[in-house]
């Protein structure tokens, strides 16, 4: 419901957001940290439009350095939406592999390099895991979701996944818990 009325309120915003966020996906002229902003407003945008408020407490535990990957529990399809709105520092996702063609996710990917995962192939994701920390060690930050799922469960946190720490331990980055509550 809430994401109906996302839609609704910001329609025609929506398209100037699809057509420049799809840009950024193509135009070697757009930096990553540019495109991030320009997403980071539609997100903005977006929870606004929903009417989602989010806080956030704790910014100061956040490494000074960039090259870290958060870790948040994944309770719904607002989790990234939260993360984009609030988040001052750039990051790459590593999200299933089942989404990376749906509308304006495949836009978002391509303009923030964001790394798909087929989670029934094991190989592939050794793959991913090994993209992941190379970047991480690069300087690149990262949100993985530990539980490779969302729980259906309000704030229940699911088991975590063994792979999901991998490209952390991997690129000896510093592992940035997150709660997401409600």
């Amino acid at each position: 419901m809430r994401i109906a009325l996302m839609v609704v309120r910001i329609f025609f915003k929506a398209i100037v957001y699809f057509v420049q966020i799809s840009y950024c996906g193509h135009s070697r002229k757009v930096t990553f940290e540019q495109a991030y902003r320009i997403i980071q407003n539609a997100a903005k945008n977006a929870n606004r439009a929903g009417r989602v408020t989010v806080e956030v407490h704790g910014e100061e535990n956040i490494p000074k350095e960039d090259g870290f990957i958060f870790f948040p529990n994944h309770q719904g399809m607002f989790d990234v939406l939260a993360f984009l709105e609030t988040m001052k520092r750039p990051f790459s996702l590593v999200f299933k592999q089942e989404v990376k063609d749906i509308i304006l996710l495949k836009q978002i990917r391509e303009a923030l390099h964001y790394i798909p995962m087929d989670r029934s192939d094991m190989k592939q994701s050794m793959k991913v895991i090994l993209e992941a920390s190379n970047r991480v060690k690069a300087g690149e930050n990262f949100l993985i979701f530990a539980e490779g799922t969302r729980s259906r469960k309000g704030n229940e946190i699911l088991p975590f996944k063994a792979g999901a720490f991998k490209a952390a331990t991997k690129a000896k980055a510093p592992i940035v818990p997150v709660a997401l509550l409600d």
